[in-house]
């Protein structure tokens, strides 16, 4: 009889059936974690450097992973630990909806947030592992840009949709402005909760499996393992530039993710543009949905006709140049639509177009050999922490600075990115 743990052997699941609904699933936790939750603890009251600080620490998982990651290799399969975080997130984030209401709601919702944050990151690791057995390279380019786009349609959902839908509930509630943004956002995070238990139990049947783990008898034998493969990373050739650029690529993204949703709603009396939930939501989920998904879509493409090798520094600049755009928000402060719509379209192509050659050249570059899985964890728990360290000064950078000032630093902060793109050597060869 089989189950869920048995790989696939004899058809292989074709990928649209499985790669967005996965990737959609995995970037869920992280864009709640990193923006939703900002906002709802905006509307909630609580101070703009306490939520940075926070809602980045909280982010510490996705840097760690890899200490456990080689451990996923070693008992079950890579599928049940994704079904398994999936379930796992959606019941948290329903007592997370629960503890809302009690008067240290900060202080425990947190540590509710942080067990969705290494569940997260435990599925984040399972589900790149059955991306790179399942799909061989050239495969692996072909599918990248529907890995970016649906990872962060999830993005796009959260900011967006979910937001708008925090604002309508809020003003559709019948009650004192604070209870109604305690119910309004009960609501949201209950519905995120369903989400991801459904995709849960749709990945059950869906997702294919992976490989087998490797068979280990003894807790002696998995440490020596796991050594093995924390050394196997470390002694690649070019390493250390390699941790280098993949902390700098998204430096500059550090600072502004948890700062740009603040600027946002902020007031314009202090320098913000004073936009409601519902302004946040449409702006989000329409144009930059829109956006995003056709920059991660045309940038897989991209790759896969001309190499990356050849494409990666203009990846990078049109990753990390549409921070301008919340330059010029700041320092103009526009009521346009158009002209507010335009600049987070500018962002989130370039965010979806630029951020999918970071994610091939860890699979293909960084991650390639015998611990393939483990490694790309290793990689991408590195990103994370040059993402979490600037978001978790960036609420006391931009106090400090005022936005205008603030997202001229950000601008500053994008060189190293350029410079270390243009010298980064290539390991492994690159096919198209």
């Amino acid at each position: 009889m089989k189950t869920s743990e048995t790989p696939t052997t004899t058809k292989k699941r074709n990928p649209v059936l499985w790669v967005p609904t996965a990737y959609f699933g995995m970037g869920l936790p992280f864009v709640v974690l990193n923006m939703v939750a900002v906002l709802m603890y905006k509307g909630l009251g609580v101070s703009d450097a306490k939520i940075a600080f926070w809602t980045s620490l909280i982010m510490l998982p996705w840097t760690l992973k890899p200490l456990w990651s080689p451990l996923l290799e070693m008992y079950r399969t890579k599928k049940f630990f994704v079904v398994l975080t999936q379930m796992v997130s959606g019941i948290t984030f329903g007592l997370i909806a629960l503890t809302l209401h009690l008067p240290s709601f900060f202080a425990v919702t947190i540590a509710l947030f942080a067990v969705v944050a290494f569940s997260g990151a435990t599925h984040d690791v399972a589900c790149d592992g059955v991306y790179m057995d399942e799909l061989n390279a050239q495969e692996q380019a072909k599918y990248i840009g529907w890995q970016g786009a649906f990872y962060n349609v999830a993005k796009i959902i959260g900011t967006g949709v979910l937001v708008y839908l925090a604002g309508a509930l809020k003003d559709a509630y019948d009650g004192p402005s604070e209870d109604a943004v305690l119910y309004s956002w009960t609501v949201i995070i209950i519905v995120l909760g369903v989400v991801m238990f459904s995709l849960g139990l749709y990945h059950t049947r869906m997702l294919p499996s992976g490989k087998h783990a490797r068979s280990v008898t003894s807790f002696s034998e998995s440490m020596t393992e796991l050594w093995s493969v924390i050394r196997n990373f470390f002694t690649k050739k070019h390493i250390l530039y390699y941790i280098c650029f993949i902390i700098l690529y998204r430096f500059a993204e550090g600072f502004v993710m948890k700062i740009v949703p603040l600027f946002l709603k902020a007031g314009r009396d202090v320098g913000g543009l004073g936009l409601t939930e519902q302004q946040i939501g449409i702006y989000y989920g329409t144009f930059g949905a829109a956006a995003f998904v056709l920059g991660s879509l045309l940038g897989g493409y991209y790759i896969s006709a001309r190499g990356l090798k050849k494409t990666l520094f203009s990846l990078c600049c049109v990753f990390n140049l549409p921070f301008m755009a919340y330059t010029l928000l700041a320092v103009f402060q526009p009521q346009s639509a158009p002209l507010i719509g335009g600049a987070i379209v500018l962002e989130y192509f370039g965010y979806g177009f630029g951020f999918v050659g970071l994610t091939l050249f860890m699979m293909q570059q960084v991650a390639a050999g015998p611990h393939q899985m483990a490694h790309y964890a290793f990689a991408s728990g590195i990103i994370n922490l040059g993402v979490m360290v600037p978001g978790m000064m960036s609420g006391y950078v931009s106090d400090a600075l005022g936005y205008k000032v603030f997202f001229i630093f950000v601008l500053v902060a994008t060189i190293p990115a350029f410079l270390t793109t243009w010298f980064v050597p290539f390991t492994h060869e690159d096919s198209k």
